[in-house]
């Protein structure tokens, strides 16, 4: 049995967890994800975070709790997972040659019912998109499942040229930030060597 509990179904949280090493058993959380009137981001990923941890923690009584969740805002906006391939080329149009934020707010929950929570931001600058390209990403249908409405790790990295800060948090998850954590536990510790393919 794994040590940490992932509440979470994203594969790219599950990956970035197990490639350092990280056992991890997943138990998704079945949440209202919708933000409050006048939320803040960091705010929200955080509250969303905190409230899956604590859904998945009845769930897994005697583990460790993992749980995040991810919003990306521009012009004071948050963009969340798009709806439809419409809504998704609206997102695309929207950050196109622009800086936005991703913010990521994380929730660690103890068996004792101790709990570590943090918002992490990262900055990204989005080249111009043209609306062809808009068009052939929205047809790839990479955008599913994603806040924003694009993978930064896959073919969108064409459309990014600037990070600063964790590139991993615009994954889903700021590892080194979680690994602090998660080691403070004194009960999970990454184990590099497990997480690299034989």
């Amino acid at each position: 049995m794994a040590a940490l509990v992932l509440a979470s179904a994203s594969p790219r949280r599950l990956e970035l967890l197990t490639r350092v090493g990280v056992e991890v058993e997943v138990i998704p959380s079945a949440i209202d994800e919708t933000p409050q009137l006048a939320e803040r981001p960091s705010a929200c990923a955080l509250r969303l975070a905190s409230e899956k941890a604590a859904a998945t923690a009845g769930r897994a009584p005697d583990r460790w709790v993992l749980a995040a969740d991810t919003v990306v805002e521009v012009d004071g906006i948050m963009l969340g997972k798009p709806d439809d391939s419409a809504s998704a080329a609206a997102m695309l149009a929207q950050l196109s040659g622009r800086t936005h934020r991703v913010v990521t707010g994380y929730a660690i929950r103890g068996p004792d019912g101790t709990s570590t929570a943090r918002a992490v931001t990262t900055e990204v600058d989005f080249r111009e998109l043209a609306a062809d390209e808009i068009d052939g990403y929205v047809a790839s249908g990479e955008w599913r499942g994603k806040a924003g409405g694009y993978a930064a790790q896959g073919i969108a990295a064409a459309f990014v040229s600037a990070v600063r800060g964790s590139f991993t948090n615009v994954i889903g998850l700021p590892l080194a930030e979680v690994l602090i954590d998660l080691e403070r536990t004194g009960d999970i510790r990454a184990d590099l060597a497990r997480g690299v393919p034989a």
